[in-house]
């Protein structure tokens, strides 16, 4: 088996919908050259250090159906193509990713096939890919294979690439409604919907989150003499320039008291409980060096506590918990926070674990110099040593906020003129009123970390990604824009630029991205063909696009995948028999047919398929679409036509020299075929039945989409074709 190989020929990236799924995939076209001879059960040794090296593929049902069905198909006998299927998305799932969907398919050419493995993120799914290709042959070379270092790579690719959890988490929620997402930046920069609709957000901030409310959260002070104002309990204190100044205004709140920055975060730099000038000087000196200024107020007893206020509602809560360790006799407090706190399995440094480890920082110093030990100190045993007041906010108490308490942390939100916000407070009970124990709010903060209430310590986890995708979105509003695909062997192009007329004409604003240029409400901004995913995915980011108008060829469904996710109409032209794309493995007329569906699968239940009735391959696509149907054809007569009328459905046809829109047994005539010049000025039968179907689809799509009828028919009687004519312009 050394001289054995699996070769990649090329890895496309489908970004998305395609013809394998509605997800973004890579689809890599695999040669494994005289393997094809060495199914899997004719490879000594082979399934035996495959499931050694990856016991869970047990979990993979494949064909079967059922768990253990992929190592029952690799008992039996499969190829390396189909296993580099399952290894990849194997190594996606042990790296922390879903495996999600995989296909491999075999291709006209002896021993080449097409890999499918769902990417999550393209160059998490190109490594996997990769690494799964060295895990294969190493198992039928018999060599070894560290798959724990290769998983390894594979989350540090995740943690560098892929959304954190608090994008992710919204990203989500905006999925399950079945809203878009685009990724518009390495960081954490998303946009939820499409052109004018959109909205966008950065982690947990949105394009509603006020750059004046984010600039007051920062400046502690300023924050609590705004909450004072309006009557939210806050802890008395003030702005500090000095450590003799922190010392006047301790004694004159009264200690114990709490020094920290006026523009801090995460803790950075906060010392609580301070009694003596010492403490409260040393802490000044910290505190200074982590911000801009330095605040000393009054020292709140009771649990930290973080709220997620969203939209001027709370929606989530988290306790705060001392982290402190037991002495034995024998350890000193460095060892001992090691063996009794950083332990605990939910303590680590990655999202996964919902409790920071505990370092002995200058915080944690200072609380163990004042019970009388240092980090080398061997406390007796028994003994219980405070290392951390504050921190390890992770405990959810979501179901006990007292009413008071969410009306004060809603108030102190809507107060610093945060959308979203996370309120700290501190109380020894919050399911009681704040006034009855002295608790207070003693900070707002913006962009807050949403991990806590995704994975608590202990308690239930909340649906905040679904509160934020609720406060952009309202039920109801789906963050979508008119969107038309438009597909075929011929005509799409005119199709296209007709119909972004037609919408032009509703009062749109429209992008077009088409073989003959982007235009962006009329004004062309690209003149090479822009019939691609990248043009396309230029007018879905647009916010100045009211409706979008996008051609696909079936290249580039092919090699791309489509711009968007859903379309309120997919257009389905024609079918050319001739057309054939060899160097895609697609050979007839059926294969292109299932290409072109790929417009058909992604309408939305609301949405309408315009399809040519004259084409029974097309015509064929109806059922499968998950919206309306309308069928257009030059001859009314079709079968396909008199059926689809017959049950009170739509088509556009031409009769009695008309164009025609029918409903059921009712027509109404829109206008003459003479008076449309994209049909009058084709001089050659073939050019003119041609451009007639072209209209037709148009008028169609604009019928679809609730384009009132004098604008449709002003639109086909003022359209004319460019001097490149569409008949020139069959690129696949």
């Amino acid at each position: 088996m050394k001289d054995k190989h699996i070769d990649f020929l090329d890895v496309l990236t489908l970004r998305g919908p395609n013809i394998w799924t509605y997800r973004p995939v890579l689809e890599a076209w695999v040669d494994i050259g005289e393997l094809e001879d060495y199914p899997s059960n004719l490879i000594p040794g082979f399934y035996e250090r495959l499931v050694a090296w990856l016991p869970t593929l047990i979990e993979h049902r494949c064909s079967y159906g059922e768990r253990g069905g992929f190592l029952q198909r690799l008992r039996e006998g499969t190829w390396p193509g189909h296993i580099l299927e399952h290894v990849t998305l194997e190594l996606q799932n042990l790296a922390g990713m879903p495996g999600g969907f995989g296909k491999a398919r075999e291709t006209s050419t002896r021993g080449v096939y097409r890999v499918i493995v769902r990417a999550w993120h393209e160059k998490v799914t190109h490594a996997a890919l990769y690494a799964a290709r060295d895990l294969v042959m190493a198992a039928i070379q018999d060599e070894p294979f560290d798959v724990d270092e290769a998983v390894s790579d594979l989350r540090r690719l995740i943690g560098r690439h892929c959304l954190g959890p608090s994008t992710a988490c919204i990203v989500d929620a905006a999925d399950d409604r079945d809203i878009p997402t685009i990724r518009l930046s390495e960081d954490n920069l998303v946009q939820i919907g499409y052109g004018a609709c959109q909205r966008r957000i950065w982690t947990a901030e949105t394009d509603r989150t006020s750059a004046i409310a984010e600039g007051i959260s920062r400046d502690k002070d300023l924050t609590k003499t705004l909450l004072e104002a309006c009557g939210v309990p806050v802890p008395q204190g003030r702005a500090v320039d000095s450590a003799d100044d922190a010392w006047d205004a301790a004694e004159s709140i009264g200690v114990p008291v709490v020094v920290k920055p006026c523009d801090g975060n995460h803790g950075r730099g906060v010392f609580t409980n301070l009694r003596t000038r010492d403490e409260v000087a040393t802490a000044y000196g910290i505190a200074a060096d982590e911000g801009s200024g330095v605040i000393v107020e009054r020292f709140i007893s009771g649990n930290e506590h973080r709220l997620l206020v969203v939209g001027g509602k709370l929606v989530a809560a988290a306790r705060g918990m001392a982290a402190s360790v037991v002495g034995d006799g024998t350890s000193t407090v460095k060892e001992l926070i090691q063996s009794q706190l950083n332990s605990d399995p939910r303590r680590g440094r990655t999202e996964d674990h919902p409790l920071n480890l505990v370092h002995l920082d200058s915080a944690a110093r200072l609380e163990i110099a004042r019970q009388g030990f240092d980090a080398d100190s061997v406390p007796p045993a028994g003994t219980n040593v405070l290392i951390q007041r504050n921190g390890n906010v992770a405990f959810d108490v979501t179901d006990i906020v007292h009413p008071s308490v969410a009306a004060h942390v809603e108030l102190a939100a809507r107060v610093v003129g945060l959308d979203i916000a996370g309120v700290d407070l501190v109380a020894d009970d919050i399911s009681r009123p704040l006034a009855e124990q002295g608790g207070a709010v003693v900070e707002v903060n913006a962009g807050p970390g949403l991990l806590v209430h995704l994975k608590p310590a202990e308690g239930s986890p909340r649906p905040v990604g679904r509160a934020i995708i609720g406060h952009l979105l309202p039920d109801g509003e789906t963050g979508r824009i008119p969107l038309v695909g438009v597909t075929g062997a011929r005509g799409k192009t005119t199709v296209a630029r007709m119909v972004a007329r037609l919408l032009h004409l509703s009062g749109a604003r429209v992008g077009l991205a088409c073989s003959q240029g982007l235009f962006f409400d009329r004004r062309e901004v690209e003149t090479t063909d822009a019939a691609n995913w990248t043009a396309a995915r230029r007018i879905l980011v647009n916010r100045a696009i009211d409706a979008a108008v996008i051609e696909n060829g079936a290249r580039v469904i092919l090699t791309q995948g489509l711009a968007y996710d859903r379309c309120q109409v997919g257009i389905v032209t024609h079918l050319d028999p001739a057309l054939t794309l060899p160097d895609l493995s697609m050979d007839t007329p059926e294969q292109l047919a299932t290409v072109f569906r790929t417009q058909v699968d992604v309408v939305l239940p609301g949405g309408c398929a315009v399809l040519n009735a004259a084409e029974p391959l097309i015509a064929d696509m109806g059922p499968l679409c998950d919206g309306e149907v309308i069928y257009f054809a030059a001859d009314a007569d079709l079968d396909v036509i008199q059926t689809h009328r017959a049950a009170g459905h739509r088509a556009v046809v031409a009769e009695d020299g008309q164009v025609v829109l029918a409903t059921g047994a009712e027509s109404l005539a829109l206008a003459p075929l003479a008076d449309v010049p994209a049909i009058a000025q084709e001089r050659s039968p073939a050019g003119a039945a041609q451009q007639t179907a072209n209209v037709l689809a148009a008028v169609a799509a604009a019928w679809a989409l609730g384009v009132s009828i004098p604008a449709i028919r002003a639109g086909i009687e003022s359209f004319t074709l460019s001097t490149t004519t569409d008949t020139q312009l069959l690129a696949a």
